[in-house]
Protein backbone atom coordinates (compact mmCIF):
# COMPACT_ATOMS: atom_id res chain seq x y z
CA UNK A 1 0.00 0.00 0.00
CA UNK A 2 1.07 3.44 -1.11
CA UNK A 3 2.40 5.97 1.71
CA UNK A 4 -0.30 8.40 0.55
CA UNK A 5 -2.78 5.73 1.89
CA UNK A 6 -1.16 4.93 5.36
CA UNK A 7 -0.69 8.41 5.43
CA UNK A 8 -4.03 9.55 5.71
CA UNK A 9 -5.82 6.08 7.00
CA UNK A 10 -7.46 8.07 9.86
CA UNK A 11 -8.69 10.74 7.78
CA UNK A 12 -10.03 8.06 5.27
CA UNK A 13 -11.71 6.04 8.20
CA UNK A 14 -13.28 9.62 9.49
CA UNK A 15 -14.75 10.34 5.97
CA UNK A 16 -15.92 6.26 5.93
CA UNK A 17 -17.62 6.47 8.88
CA UNK A 18 -20.09 10.04 7.69
CA UNK A 19 -20.84 8.36 4.46
CA UNK A 20 -21.74 5.19 6.00
CA UNK A 21 -19.25 3.16 4.49
CA UNK A 22 -18.48 -0.44 6.06
CA UNK A 23 -15.90 -1.17 4.04
CA UNK A 24 -13.04 -0.06 2.19
CA UNK A 25 -10.65 -1.99 0.00
CA UNK A 26 -7.54 -0.52 -2.37
CA UNK A 27 -6.78 -2.30 -5.29
CA UNK A 28 -4.34 -1.45 -8.68
CA UNK A 29 -0.99 0.64 -8.57
CA UNK A 30 -1.82 2.12 -4.98
CA UNK A 31 -2.08 -1.52 -3.28
CA UNK A 32 0.85 -3.54 -5.48
CA UNK A 33 3.64 -0.48 -5.04
CA UNK A 34 3.37 0.59 -9.34
CA UNK A 35 1.88 3.65 -8.23
CA UNK A 36 3.33 6.54 -10.16
CA UNK A 37 3.02 9.93 -8.37
CA UNK A 38 2.84 11.79 -10.92
CA UNK A 39 -0.12 9.99 -13.29
CA UNK A 40 -1.81 7.12 -11.06
CA UNK A 41 -5.24 7.59 -9.65
CA UNK A 42 -6.45 5.45 -6.51
CA UNK A 43 -8.71 2.40 -6.88
CA UNK A 44 -11.22 1.22 -4.12
CA UNK A 45 -13.97 -0.59 -3.81
CA UNK A 46 -16.77 0.54 -1.71
CA UNK A 47 -19.46 -1.47 0.87
CA UNK A 48 -22.15 1.23 1.80
CA UNK A 49 -24.18 -0.22 5.20
CA UNK A 50 -27.63 0.95 3.78
CA UNK A 51 -28.38 1.23 -0.23
CA UNK A 52 -31.91 3.22 0.40
CA UNK A 53 -33.13 6.06 -1.56
CA UNK A 54 -29.77 8.60 -1.53
CA UNK A 55 -27.42 6.51 -2.02
CA UNK A 56 -26.37 7.98 -5.40
CA UNK A 57 -25.88 11.42 -3.96
CA UNK A 58 -23.87 9.55 -1.16
CA UNK A 59 -22.25 7.62 -3.62
CA UNK A 60 -21.03 10.78 -5.49
CA UNK A 61 -20.15 12.80 -2.24
CA UNK A 62 -18.16 10.44 -0.72
CA UNK A 63 -16.08 9.96 -3.87
CA UNK A 64 -15.73 13.62 -4.11
CA UNK A 65 -14.77 14.41 -0.62
CA UNK A 66 -11.72 11.25 -1.13
CA UNK A 67 -10.43 12.79 -4.45
CA UNK A 68 -9.87 15.98 -2.27
CA UNK A 69 -8.55 14.20 0.55
CA UNK A 70 -6.04 12.45 -1.80
CA UNK A 71 -5.56 15.49 -3.94
CA UNK A 72 -5.85 13.31 -7.12
CA UNK A 73 -8.29 11.44 -9.00
CA UNK A 74 -9.88 7.90 -7.56
CA UNK A 75 -12.02 5.16 -9.00
CA UNK A 76 -14.58 3.58 -6.93
CA UNK A 77 -16.45 0.71 -7.36
CA UNK A 78 -18.90 -0.97 -5.35
CA UNK A 79 -18.52 -4.05 -3.83
CA UNK A 80 -19.69 -7.03 -5.91
CA UNK A 81 -19.39 -9.64 -8.74
CA UNK A 82 -16.68 -8.36 -11.26
CA UNK A 83 -18.03 -9.87 -14.31
CA UNK A 84 -14.90 -8.70 -16.64
CA UNK A 85 -12.35 -11.35 -16.03
CA UNK A 86 -9.09 -8.85 -16.79
CA UNK A 87 -10.59 -6.43 -14.01
CA UNK A 88 -11.18 -9.15 -11.19
CA UNK A 89 -7.47 -10.89 -12.13
CA UNK A 90 -6.54 -7.23 -11.21
CA UNK A 91 -8.28 -6.51 -8.15
CA UNK A 92 -7.62 -10.42 -6.43
CA UNK A 93 -4.24 -9.89 -7.17
CA UNK A 94 -3.45 -6.47 -5.17
CA UNK A 95 -6.90 -6.45 -2.99
CA UNK A 96 -6.04 -4.93 0.63
CA UNK A 97 -8.55 -3.91 3.20
CA UNK A 98 -8.30 -0.33 4.95
CA UNK A 99 -11.46 0.20 6.58
CA UNK A 100 -14.01 -2.27 8.02
CA UNK A 101 -16.69 -0.87 10.55
CA UNK A 102 -18.06 -4.45 11.83
CA UNK A 103 -20.98 -2.87 13.57
CA UNK A 104 -22.33 -2.10 9.92
CA UNK A 105 -23.57 -4.66 7.66
CA UNK A 106 -23.30 -4.74 3.84
CA UNK A 107 -26.86 -5.27 2.33
CA UNK A 108 -27.02 -8.91 1.13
Amino acid sequence: MIELIQRKRTDIADLCRQFGVCSLDVFGSAANGKFAESTSDVDFIVDFADRSPGIANRYLDFVEALERLMDRPVDVMFNGPIANPYLRQTVDASRENIFEDRSRQAPV
